[in-house]
């Protein structure tokens, strides 16, 4: 149990951990922000809320390199740091919200499947010209298919595609290190004298 518990304590581990939960809390408060406007919470108007994502993967990032690396970051350290933010981020955000919509308000849910129904029976012509009756027929149906649950992993799978190039972008802007191709390593600070005359 001891080593499962120092496996959770590395810096690595435990900041991006951290941020994460803070950027969960954070799109969470933005879920809860649209409902309380009276927007409809769910779907593609809650597509903003991955920049909170963003904000705090560059926050650990940065926060990383400049107290734990002391100025150096790696490229697979800022690469693991953004991923973890973002799932954690994503699995936090998705159970808040399928705990709100389970516990304190279902209505929103069944508006959601309601309002993905009537864009799907709007758009029937072009539907059923670009893919046939037998897709458009399958769409109706997947939609009488959604649970709550399965909010939880679009969520995740969303926000795991949509993180892959702020990822890369972010983690290639923060790395730091102090060698290179043409430079092996750090200079000693008192190299060897050479043996020749």
């Amino acid at each position: 149990m001891k080593q499962l518990v120092s496996y959770f304590n590395h810096p690595l581990l435990k900041l991006p951990v951290l941020f994460g939960l803070v950027a969960g809390v954070l799109c969470f408060i933005y879920f809860l922000v649209l409902y309380y406007l009276g927007i409809a919470p769910l779907g593609n108007v809650r597509v903003p809320d991955f920049g909170f994502q963003i904000i705090m993967m560059v926050a650990a990032v940065w926060y990383y390199r400049k107290h734990i690396g002391k100025g150096f970051l790696h490229l697979w350290e800022a690469l693991t740091i953004c991923y973890v933010v973002n799932t954690v981020g994503a699995l936090l955000t998705a159970w808040l919200i399928y705990l709100f919509i389970n516990f304190v308000d279902y209505d929103i849910f069944t508006r959601y499947l309601a309002d993905m129904r009537q864009l799907i029976t709007s758009t029937k012509g072009h539907l059923v010209e670009s893919l046939g009756q037998a897709e458009y027929l399958q769409m109706l149906k997947n939609v009488d298919n959604i649970t709550p649950e399965t909010l939880v992993g679009d969520e995740i799978s969303k926000k795991t595609v949509l993180a892959v190039l702020p990822v890369l972008i972010i983690s290639l802007l923060f790395r730091r290190q102090d060698y290179s191709l043409y430079n092996d390593g750090p200079e000693l600070p008192n190299p060897p004298k050479s043996s020749q005359p």
